[in-house]
């Protein structure tokens, strides 16, 4: 365990254990030696900067309980043997994997792994954390964003469509009067100081799909409501007057939080955005009909901002970006702004074909650069300015897809799950050798591996 600061060690005299109590979660971890012993204690009771540990070396076995809590708790009773308690875990997580990747076999052999990622980031409801959670790791991203939740979503709806559909609503339980959600929740706080990028729609379209079982009439009716409100804040607080395009208000609204996009201006007019809320306005256009709504806002929304992104942010070859203040315009070479192609078949076929020419010019070996190799601002470790990330290939790979541009869709997804057989589940990775960067075990990029995977396994099988 290894938290940022604030970790306190002391002996519990009640339990006669030894307690670490962890100033960023609020939890306490007690340490009960149930077999062996203690040989050192280090730090106990200390303040400020100390080590502060346990040691159990020696030649004599030993045996642990850890636990987590929040205030107080009876002393620990085994109640099994550790023996078995594998045993249940294992027979627990073996039936996790076979209902989200029952389709798994030689070609797909991280798959195991990946399932591994999402089952043990799984965390039950606490504190504003008011469903089952998927968090984003269980290292140091320990919190749910509001749109990592979507792929996890989307990879656990087939097999687990209940954990699913927490995954996509639970920011939502946290939707302010303006309809924003949440830029972060954990179980001690909700984050609204950013947002990220309005994806729901084009998730709960892909949720629905997979879902075995059809949503019932309350459930769809609850989710228009909210996407509704979400949507109405992009539309009525992320417009400047006389705009028809929403704005971001800096890097981290978009989730690509210092991509050189945003290397001038930070609140800006982007096309990936404007893309992103068309689909989210089509999706609700279909729902509102599925309901009996009103259907005219929407649909007429999303044709609005859709021309206007083609009007005022294209330029024949490439998206740019415009400033709502000042009106410059701006072009980046970063893989977001070629983000639009997520539209798929929603996008003008010559358009299409200029982003999937543009596309393989961020292909390496090992998939999708966000900012490419040759450019000048390139940094192998740069977050958003060149390493791989897994929402990007994902949006991108069933864009392409979508808009009948099969060939390069395949190469990319193709290259995506071979870099994660390689490297793992890393929050990123290195453009050029494949190297895992940042988060190693992160749940986003297992999801994006298992939902490539798994649509590959689906092709196979109906060709």
């Amino acid at each position: 365990m290894t938290p940022f600061s604030g970790t306190y060690l002391y002996l519990d005299p009640a339990t006669d254990a030894h307690v670490f109590t962890s100033y960023e979660t609020g939890r306490r971890y007690r340490v009960t030696v149930l077999a062996g012993a203690l040989h050192r204690a280090a730090g106990v009771e200390a303040l400020g900067t100390a080590n502060r540990f346990l040691d159990l070396s020696g030649d004599e076995p030993w045996e642990i309980a850890v636990e987590e809590y929040a205030t107080a708790r009876p002393p620990y009773t085994r109640s099994v043997s550790f023996d078995q308690l594998c045993r249940d875990r294992s027979t627990e997580f073996a039936a996790f994997v076979d209902a989200v990747a029952p389709w798994r076999g030689a070609d797909t052999p991280a798959a195991d792994l990946a399932a591994y990622v999402l089952w043990s980031a799984t965390v039950g409801p606490a504190g504003f954390v008011t469903r089952p959670a998927v968090l984003m790791s269980k290292h140091w991203m320990d919190k749910v964003w509001s749109w990592d939740h979507c792929f996890n979503a989307i990879a656990l709806a087939a097999g687990e469509p209940e954990l699913a559909w927490h995954q996509f609503q639970l920011p939502f339980d946290h939707q302010d009067e303006a309809g924003a959600l949440p830029d972060s929740v954990t179980h001690s706080e909700v984050l609204h100081n950013y947002v990220k990028p309005p994806i729901h729609g084009w998730a709960l379209r892909h949720l629905r799909r997979r879902m075995p079982e059809p949503l019932d009439r309350a459930a769809l009716a609850e989710t228009y409501d909210r996407l509704a409100r979400w949507s109405g804040f992009w539309l009525d607080a992320r417009r400047a007057p006389g705009h028809d395009l929403p704005h971001y208000q800096h890097g981290n609204d978009s989730g690509w939080d210092n991509a050189t996009t945003f290397d001038e201006d930070r609140v800006l007019q982007t096309a990936d955005l404007a893309a992103f809320l068309v689909a989210q306005l089509r999706c609700l256009t279909d729902l509102a009909a599925e309901l009996g709504e009103p259907t005219d806002r929407w649909a007429g929304e999303a044709d609005r901002i859709r021309d206007a992104m083609l009007r005022d942010l294209w330029d024949g070859e490439r998206f740019f970006t415009r400033s709502p203040r000042t009106g410059r315009r701006r072009a980046s070479r970063s893989l977001l702004d070629l983000m639009p192609i997520a539209l798929g078949a929603g996008l003008p076929a010559p358009v299409a074909a200029a982003l999937a020419r543009a596309v393989k010019t961020h292909l390496t070996t090992h998939g999708l650069a966000t900012e490419p190799t040759d450019s000048a601002h390139y940094v192998a470790d740069g977050y958003w300015r060149g390493p791989i990330w897994a929402p990007s290939t994902v949006l991108v790979e069933d864009g392409l897809r979508r808009a009948g541009h099969t060939r390069v869709a395949d190469d990319i997804s193709r290259r995506f799950l071979a870099l994660c057989e390689k490297s793992g589940f890393a929050e990123n990775f290195d453009a050029e050798t494949g190297a895992g960067l940042r988060d190693r075990a992160y749940t986003w990029t297992a999801s994006s591996y298992l939902i490539l995977a798994a649509a590959q396994e689906e092709r196979r099988d109906t060709t």
